[in-house]
């Protein structure tokens, strides 16, 4: 099968999606054969889309991993441009403000339809709303009379983003809509999306990177002792939590006095943000806070290793693989009650779960974790379990070629 994704970020650009459709594409070629291209941006991340100062990738074609990959240069500055009026539009709720918000959103991408209507493809794939790009996967493919495939990553609490009648209408015109979870599903088939079209195939971690590390070797590594380690690994962005979790554990170390912070990931606009919550904070507390920006994929087996409790307090979330990934080390996570992870996390079975912004909430799951490290560690062994068993990346890349083999019948074509 001759397959196209397109989607905003490819390695070494850094987020879930982008290392899902990585994954999965490498999965294809390798389990199946498949002839797997990607058309993508030349962006680190979704900054970079409207955000013209930030570096850039080389546009142009390259080979990873058997996967052909395409990048295309993204025009931040029209964005960029479009970023106050959306504003204002979005505040005062004028009828036009979701084309204002895609286009303030991008990624603005000349070329980017025509390219995908002449490339030689089975099947065409995109991931994820509410980008630009989606749409011209979808009329690209429309145009050159193949199935599309749409991949929406859909977290209904973001009503900026994900309020948007476009988005539902795009959806119905796909051939095979693919969601993370059921709590996604259900959420697209109520905005009127027939149920038949609509699958679920979640995500994954691949597991055998994580199977020889001992914590004893990841804290050294990192420069920590034998005390315990809270960890948040993930992208540092507004909804994810980070600023809950530092005013929660002003809370632990009235406890736990010795507890380290660990907090990694890509160093995004946010970061100075909860650099200066940092700075706040007693001299002592300062202390025990460790920042580590940029890591490398070798290294995220080591981080999640070196943490004794994963907190990832975020709002927004079509899945979470940072809980996976804490699963695959054996860590307990704590999670938010909101969107679709309820749907991720057993509560009290691998995990637990708090109100999203509840600092003392929070607090309180991370203080039992640490008062009961025994009752910590069941729980990340199952997790782990349930992540040998459901979430490897062989197994999500065998549920998306289902339905690409399904969408290319000819029954099915639109």
């Amino acid at each position: 099968m001759k397959i196209l994704h397109v989607t905003q970020g490819y390695t070494p650009a850094i987020g879930g999606t982008e290392l899902l459709i990585q994954r999965v594409s490498e999965e294809l070629v390798r389990q199946f054969g498949d002839e797997v291209t990607v058309f993508t941006t030349n962006c680190f991340n979704g900054e970079g889309f409207f955000n013209p100062k930030l570096p850039r990738l080389q546009p142009g074609d390259e080979e990873i991993n058997g996967v052909k990959v395409r990048r295309f240069p993204v025009n931040s500055r029209i964005s960029q441009i479009f970023r106050f009026p959306q504003k204002v539009a979005y505040r005062l709720r004028l009828p036009f403000n979701q084309h204002l918000r895609t286009i303030a959103g991008g990624p603005i991408i000349p070329g980017l339809k025509k390219a995908i209507q002449e490339y030689s493809a089975d099947i065409i794939a995109a991931s994820s709303f509410p980008l630009l790009h989606m749409y011209a996967a979808l009329n690209g493919a429309r145009e050159s009379g193949r199935p599309c495939v749409l991949h929406g990553g859909i977290h209904p609490q973001d009503d900026w983003a994900f309020q948007r009648s476009r988005i539902y209408s795009a959806i119905q015109q796909s051939t095979y809509y693919l969601s993370n979870t059921k709590y996604e599903a259900d959420y697209v088939i109520q905005q009127g999306v027939s149920p038949e079209r609509v699958a679920v195939v979640g995500v994954g971690v691949d597991p055998e990177p994580f199977a020889q590390i001992s914590s004893t070797q990841a804290k050294n590594h990192f420069g920590f002792k034998e005390q315990p380690v809270v960890g948040f690994i993930g992208q540092f962005g507004g909804h994810k939590g980070v600023d809950t979790l530092l005013q929660a554990m002003t809370l632990v170390w009235k406890f736990f006095p010795d507890v380290q912070l660990l907090l990694a990931g890509a160093r995004t606009m946010f970061a100075e943000k909860v650099e200066n919550i940092i700075h706040q904070l007693p001299e002592s507390y300062q202390k025990q806070v460790k920042l580590y920006y940029n890591f490398s994929n070798e290294e995220k087996p080591l981080l999640f290793y070196a943490v004794d409790v994963f907190a990832y307090p975020s709002g927004f979330e079509s899945f979470g693989i940072a809980f996976l990934e804490a699963w695959a080390a054996s860590k307990p996570v704590i999670g938010c009650r909101a969107g679709a992870i309820p749907w991720v996390i057993d509560e009290g079975i691998d995990g637990l779960l708090v109100d999203y912004k509840n600092q003392e909430m929070l607090a309180e799951a991370i203080i039992e974790f640490l008062k009961n490290s025994s009752w910590a560690t069941t729980l990340g062994n199952a997790g782990r379990q349930k992540v040998l068993s459901r979430y490897t990346w062989s197994k999500v890349a065998q549920n998306f070629r289902e339905v690409y083999v399904e969408a290319i019948r000819p029954d099915n074509t639109k």
